[in-house]
């Protein structure tokens, strides 16, 4: 009679340290330093420095590196999309997660048994990363950043559109737009190409190492210049991308009569845009919004359903009423940002 495959939680489970594969001896993202790190994508609260050995795609190693140099990790082994590699007893393979330029999922074969662990995701086309894979399994770990019905994003085009509307109305003025580095960033800018718009834009100084680097990885993202190289009457009528804590801050003192934007799935709580100071709230998120979430879900065909980082309890209603077994892994240490 052959034995029975080994439940999920009695091979990977939450440590202190984060999600950990217990057959592979690896952790997932980890929160800590760890001996061994498979990372899903190049985001600090996913990707930390110090782990002795990592595995991720070539584009997120790139994107570590950029980002913490030798601290990267003490050896860092790339694995290309939907290539397999053994790690102990368990097999491991990267699908696309269409978050950011390298992101990954992380699928895991073991006795017969399959997780997939989703790292972040969305599920809209993006000009700067490939797009997400469902991939069929017995458990699905899904992220809930947006795990809440109100959480509906509008198209992408129709956000661009408002960007350029405001610009056409106010010429005069300098739209300062509040981006994340690594992948709002450069999201934007394909963005901004896709819809027309062909002149140069600026960024602040902490876009640009990033920013070059997915040029260099072969992400074609238009003209683009160090805000420092025009002057202050040049920047009226123009766009320049800044982290979201700069629109607000001294730094934006020096362009001329700033309109300040903010891209971020969060633009759709009003209370928050208004506390940032965005005049031009952009819902423009990273992350898949409520309806791809449940229609994920839906469409990997997991028997059960683990829900970290964000919404946890409403997705986990959700999954349960679908009849799925659901449940909240409750980590700790995600960032809410984007």
């Amino acid at each position: 009679m052959p034995l029975a495959s080994p439940r999920p939680e009695s091979w990977i489970r939450t440590t202190p340290a984060g999600l950990y594969c217990e057959p592979g001896d690896f952790h997932i993202d980890p929160l800590l330093p760890v001996p061994r790190a498979v990372i899903t994508h190049g985001h600090g609260d996913h990707a930390r420095a110090g782990n002795e050995r990592v595995l991720a795609t070539p584009a997120t190693i790139a994107i570590m590196r950029s980002r913490y140099g030798d601290l990267a990790g003490g050896s860092l082994q790339p694995l290309d999309y939907r290539e397999t590699i053994s790690v102990g007893d368990v097999t491991v393979r990267l699908v696309p997660a269409g978050h950011v330029l390298g992101s990954a999922q992380v699928v895991l074969d073991y006795h017969g048994t399959r997780v997939v662990a989703s790292g972040d995701y969305k599920r809209r086309p993006d000009p700067t990363c490939p797009p997400f894979e469902p991939c069929n399994c017995d458990v699905f770990i899904t992220e809930a950043t947006f795990g809440l019905p109100v959480f509906r994003h509008p198209p992408d085009r129709q956000e661009i559109d408002k960007l350029l509307h405001s610009l056409s109305l106010f010429p005069e003025r300098c739209h300062v737009v509040g981006v994340y580095a690594l992948g709002k960033c450069q999201r934007i800018l394909a963005l901004l190409r896709r819809a027309g718009y062909e002149e140069p834009v600026y960024l602040h100084g902490a876009l640009i190492g990033l920013t070059e680097l997915y040029e260099s990885l072969g992400v074609p993202l238009g003209p683009v210049l160090p805000w420092t190289e025009a002057t202050r009457e040049a920047l009226r009528g123009r766009i320049v991308l800044a982290p979201p804590a700069a629109t607000t801050d001294r730094w934006s003192r020096r362009l001329p009569d700033p309109l300040v934007a903010m891209a971020s799935g969060w633009m759709r709580v009003r209370q928050r845009a208004k506390a940032r100071g965005v005049e031009l709230p952009l819902v423009i998120s990273d992350h898949a919004d409520w309806d791809e979430l449940t229609a994920t879900i839906d469409e990997v065909a997991a028997g059960e359903i683990w829900v970290t980082h964000g919404r946890e309890e409403a997705l986990v209603h959700y999954a349960t009423q679908k009849g799925y077994r659901a449940r909240a892994l409750a980590l700790t240490g995600f960032e809410e940002d984007e």
